[in-house]
C-alpha cells in the first residue's frame, strides 16, 4: 500500500513539474514518467512572417512615328558690294593751250606756234615744260590739229636736206617731227628743241600717243 501511494505521488510531481517547464500538459510515457506536451501558451510565440517579392514591371516605350517638323530656316540677303568709286578725272592745266591733249587719259604733247612752247602731260596734268621751241618757217609751216605719236628714230638722217641729222626724232606727221635742232633758226616743219628737251620727248612720248599743235 505504502508502494502505490509513492508512485502516485511521483506520479503527481511529475504532473506538475511538466506543467511549470513546458506550460502544456504531459504525457505519461511507458516507463512511468511523463512527457511534456509542447504548450501553446506560456512559451515564446512563433512569428511567421512572409515577405511579398517586389513585383517588377519594365514597360517598353513605345517608338514615336511621328516625325518631327523640319525647321525651317531663313537666309538673310547678302548685302550688296559697295562700288568703288571712279577716280575723278584730273583736271586740264590752265595754262595749256591744248584741249585734245589735256583730255588725253595717257601721256600727250603739247605745241603752241605762236608762243614758241612745247609741254608733256600725262593724264591732263603738265609733267614737263613748257620748254622753247621753234616751228617751221614761211614756206614750211608745221601743220596744226590734234595728231598721234607714228614713230620714233633715235637718230634720222633726212634725205630730203642733204641727210641732215634729226637726233631724237618722234614723228607725228609724214616728215614732221619733234627733234634736237636749233633754237635761232627756224625749221622746214619740223619743232625744233633744245637737246636734253628732245631726250626728254624721246624717252616719255609712245607710238599712238595724242600731239596736239595750236596756232
Amino acid at each position: 500500500m505504502k508502494r502505490l501511494l509513492a508512485g502516485a505521488a511521483a506520479l503527481a510531481t511529475a504532473f506538475v513539474l511538466a506543467a511549470c517547464s513546458g506550460g502544456g500538459a504531459a504525457t505519461p510515457n511507458a516507463g512511468g514518467g511523463a512527457v511534456a506536451a509542447a504548450g501553446t501558451g506560456g512559451g515564446t510565440p512563433t512569428t511567421s512572417s512572409t515577405t511579398a517579392a517586389p513585383t517588377t514591371t519594365s514597360a517598353t516605350p513605345t517608338p514615336s512615328t511621328t516625325k518631327p517638323a523640319p525647321a525651317t530656316t531663313t537666309s538673310k540677303p547678302k548685302p550688296k558690294p559697295t562700288p568703288k568709286p571712279k577716280p575723278a578725272a584730273p583736271a586740264s592745266d590752265p595754262g595749256v593751250p591744248c584741249a585734245a591733249a589735256a583730255a588725253a587719259s595717257g601721256t600727250a604733247a603739247c605745241v603752241d606756234i605762236s608762243a614758241h612752247k612745247a609741254w608733256i602731260l600725262q593724264g591732263g596734268k603738265v609733267v614737263y615744260g613748257p620748254v622753247p621751241m621753234l616751228p617751221g618757217r614761211k614756206g614750211y609751216a608745221t601743220p596744226t590739229g590734234t595728231f598721234h605719236v607714228l614713230s620714233k628714230e633715235k637718230v634720222h638722217l633726212s634725205k630730203e636736206f642733204d641727210n641732215a641729222p634729226m637726233p631724237n626724232s618722234v614723228f607725228f606727221y609724214p616728215g614732221d617731227a619733234f627733234h634736237t635742232g636749233s633754237l635761232s633758226v627756224y625749221s622746214h616743219g619740223c619743232i625744233h628743241l633744245s637737246a636734253s628737251a628732245s631726250l626728254k620727248f624721246f624717252n616719255t612720248l609712245h607710238i599712238g600717243d595724242v600731239v596736239q599743235v595750236v596756232p
